[in-house]
């Protein structure tokens, strides 16, 4: 059903484009997807890399998409779905990549028996590796979640949540890949500090990284049961464990996902200022 609807993006921003170039990868057509962009650079680079068609438009677009996605910050929300409340009836699916904005506010904003999905994708789907949660509005069908599940299948691994977990969400895999690119950062420039050349060090860090994940996803073991098989007694990685207790790694993520929700939650309370 997805491959032959028109999908429709309000809003062309590095999500927008992250989402659509997995789609595309993943087997969907770019005359099949349109988006709504103000600014024209914008519209003419998601024009010539992605050979999709774009508009000025809000409405355009929302009247002419199956699935609309609302793909524009949450501080926007009130202005632009207040403007699309015409072009969007009961026939439509819309699908909010929003951050904090709930699914009963884009039903109350915009009337008409609207069907809402709400989804927190992240940026590597841009490689096909996203990680998406999605939880369904009041008047979401089975139906509308197959289809937002079939979607974001296309960029990556799909989750269904509880709306109230969204946010949790938001500060988890939303924000995540931020705290991974920082933590490989620092991994190379460790090694550049300890005589590495930059490139070698940065793709050792990289290679971990995606080689660990990796392994921690194919062996089905706690991370606990893997780092202890790399920290042999008095060697080097209990070592550098130790420092990173002492520093209070494990404290510190938990407290920037923390920050990242309660940001989450906030949005909540500024987007229809």
């Amino acid at each position: 059903m997805l491959m032959s609807s028109i999908a429709g993006f309000i809003g062309g921003g590095n999500m927008a484009e992250a989402i659509i170039s997995g789609m595309i990868a993943g087997g969907m057509a770019p005359r099949n997807i349109i988006v709504a962009e103000p600014l024209p650079g914008r519209r003419a680079h998601l024009s010539s890399t992605l050979s999709i068609r774009t508009s000025e438009d809000n409405n355009d677009v929302a009247r002419d998409a199956d699935v609309i996605i609302l793909s524009i910050k949450p501080q926007m929300a009130a202005s632009v779905l207040s403007g699309l409340e015409s072009s969007i009836d009961n026939q439509k699916l819309v699908i909010s990549v929003m951050a904090g904005v709930s699914t009963t506010l884009i039903e109350e904003s915009l009337h008409n028996g609207v069907r809402i999905v709400r989804a927190m994708p992240n940026t590597p789907a841009l490689v096909l590796k996203g990680a998406t949660a999605i939880c369904a509005g009041r008047r979401a069908t089975e139906a509308d979640l197959e289809l937002a599940q079939e979607l974001f299948g296309l960029v990556g691994s799909v989750y269904q949540v509880g709306e109230r977990q969204m946010d949790a969400v938001t500060g988890v895999s939303g924000s995540g890949p931020a705290y991974v690119f920082s933590f490989i950062e620092a991994l190379t420039d460790a090694g550049v500090k300890n005589g590495l050349p930059r490139e070698v060090s940065s793709g050792l860090a990289v290679q971990t990284v995606l080689g660990a994940a990796q392994l921690l996803q194919k062996s089905g073991e706690h991370p606990a049961v893997l780092r202890d098989r790399v920290s042999s007694p008095g060697g080097t990685t209990i070592h550098a464990m130790h420092t990173l207790e002492a520093g209070g790694l494990h404290g510190l993520i938990m407290d920037a996902v923390d920050a990242a929700v309660k940001r989450s939650k906030d949005l909540a309370g500024i987007k229809l200022l």
